[in-house]
């Protein structure tokens, strides 16, 4: 029994491309699509927030306006929300997609009230586009929709398996927090999420599950039985 009823899923886009690091990689996907079949399926509510860097990462160009790079990355997120969204659909569960500013027919139009109608009645619902303008992050995007919603955490799955003090990739005495608080992170800097992000977690009490992406580790963090980091409020 999960100790959540509702939460929000932050997903890399880096992820959901596997070994190949761009695009998509279908076993990827479907095997996250597994997992959360399995959180739903225990009567968890479920939304989901993609980056896009398995498409873009505009900031990292100096040829580019920002906020152009910051529109291209916003459909990136929606490119992969429409994608995994089938996927979903494929093994059986039902899906909405809401975005910050009109997509054609693709998309729905973000409303609170919509989204959370979609998650009472057993619908994964991806948040995509980011927060709709340039600037912010997926993480932001992440702790606004969490934040909306209600959400009773957000879980944060990365490469990494949690926070640490320094980059465990350089530094091969790097230390792992198995709890730390969101004034630390603020404090220290760690790369856990934007900062914008992190200080709205902050004032809005919304605490955040960080911990690497496996076969088991969203099942496993749904259900309270973690190896990550939690960062408190």
């Amino acid at each position: 029994m999960s100790e959540y009823k509702r939460i929000l899923l932050k997903l890399s886009g880096e992820a959901l491309a596997g070994e190949k690091k761009i695009g998509f990689d279908e076993d990827t996907v479907i095997k996250v699509a597994n997992q959360i079949k399995q959180v739903v399926d225990s009567g968890v509510e479920v939304a989901i927030v993609i980056g896009g860097g398995n498409f873009w990462r505009g900031r990292t160009s100096e040829n580019i306006d920002r906020t152009k790079a910051d529109q291209i990355g916003m459909l990136a997120t929606i490119m992969n929300g429409v994608y995994v969204s089938e996927i979903f659909r494929t093994l059986g569960m039902d899906t909405k997609i809401f975005t910050p500013f009109k997509v054609g027919a693709v998309t729905e139009l973000f409303s609170k009230d919509l989204a959370i109608k979609a998650l009472n009645e057993g619908h994964v619902v991806f948040f995509a586009g980011g927060t709709g303008h340039p600037y912010f992050s997926t993480d932001t995007g992440a702790s606004l929709r969490a934040i909306e919603i209600e959400a009773d955490a957000i879980l944060a799955a990365k490469a990494i398996d949690g926070v640490y003090d320094s980059d465990p990739k350089k530094n091969p005495n790097a230390k792992k927090y198995d709890e730390i608080s969101m004034q630390e992170v603020l404090a220290q800097r760690l790369q856990v999420a934007d900062l914008t992000s992190i200080v709205m977690c902050l004032e809005n009490k919304m605490p955040m599950l960080v911990f690497g992406l496996d076969d088991e580790s969203i099942i496993n963090t749904a259900n309270g039985k973690f190896n990550g980091t939690r960062v408190t409020v």
